[in-house]
């Protein structure tokens, strides 16, 4: 099961949001929360706050439709940073004019999802020592020729151009 939440009107620009959430994004929230805690960037606290309302709205949901559901086991699916509205603004510009610019806006999303639930990827950790004999059969150790030098490039000779006359006497 998924469980979202959502920030709207959000004064900053997607690029910039997507920044960071760009490094949350398939981390275990526990992760997710340690490294908005203490990345640099503005929208760095808006975006934990945001994760912490998610993650309660999984202990919401899962208290009232009586789901068994493990927080520990909570990863990012998804985390969306949209264009929200522009606010058109004027700056002044020399000889009277103004030149227009845009305050730019964006429409966060975040999902939780549990990991394993029903999504086909649980159960799917080999260990290290175990493998397969199709595995085992599979794993031929190829030999790389050695790399041939490569040839030495040589000089470019210099254009003779028309001889240069001596110069006329008065």
């Amino acid at each position: 099961m998924e469980f979202t939440a959502k920030l709207s009107y959000a004064r900053v620009s997607p690029q910039k949001a997507r920044l960071v959430l760009d490094l949350i994004k398939g981390r275990r929230v526990e992760d997710a929360l340690d490294t908005l805690l203490y990345a640099k960037q503005g929208i760095a606290p808006k975006l934990y706050k945001l994760l912490r309302s998610a993650l309660e709205n999984a202990n919401y949901v899962s208290a009232e439709k009586g789901l068994d559901v493990d927080v520990d086991r909570l990863y990012v699916k998804r985390a969306i940073a949209n264009d929200g509205p522009r606010m058109k603004r004027i700056r002044p510009a020399p000889m009277g004019r103004a030149y227009r610019y845009q305050r730019r806006i964006s429409h966060i999303e975040l999902a939780l999802e549990e990991k394993g639930a029903g999504n086909g990827k649980a159960g799917l950790v080999e260990t290290v020592g175990e493998a397969t004999p199709a595995k085992k059969a599979a794993k031929k150790i190829v030999k790389k020729a050695p790399a041939k030098k490569a040839a030495k490039k040589k000089a470019p000779e210099k254009k003779k151009g028309p001889a240069k006359r001596p110069a006329k006497k008065k």
